[in-house]
């Protein structure tokens, strides 16, 4: 079962996330991290905490090892569009885009070995049975 991580409005354009995202696609996680932080983009953040937090997600909610996670999926999307104005010459104003991204990063890997439950001796139950039921009118 695969664990995913997404984020969304991210404040850079797709085109310059897909650059940095198709350098660790298909990669493990471990390698992934070390590409990154060596990526002299400002995108490389952005990917490195979907990365991070997709690592988290299936260590701490799923039960995967942390060392065999591998990237099996890694998309860049377009996010929604802020429109903005550039003031021109002659009282003019020229449109342009503020492109958000929306990085969703998917691993798998090898799950951890379920704990056994502890054997409890006494019960719950018993442990009620055997306090003694006092009312209010008793207890004057």
């Amino acid at each position: 079962m695969p664990v995913q991580a997404i984020a969304k409005g991210v404040s850079i354009s797709p085109r310059k996330v897909s650059v940095v995202a198709s350098l660790v696609r298909g990669r493990t996680v471990a390698d992934a991290l070390v590409i990154l932080s060596h990526t002299p983009r400002n995108s490389a953040t952005s990917v490195i905490k979907v990365i991070n937090s997709a690592k988290a997600n299936a260590d701490h909610n799923h039960g995967y090892k942390p060392d065999t996670l591998r990237i099996t999926e890694i998309s860049v999307t377009p996010g929604p569009r802020s429109k903005r104005f550039r003031p021109v010459s002659r009282g003019m104003a020229h449109p342009y885009q503020k492109r958000t991204s929306h990085i969703k990063v998917v691993v798998d890997g090898e799950m951890r070995a379920a704990k056994k439950p502890a054997v409890s001796t006494a019960k719950a139950s018993d442990a009620k049975a055997a306090k003694p039921v006092t009312t209010k009118k008793e207890a004057r």
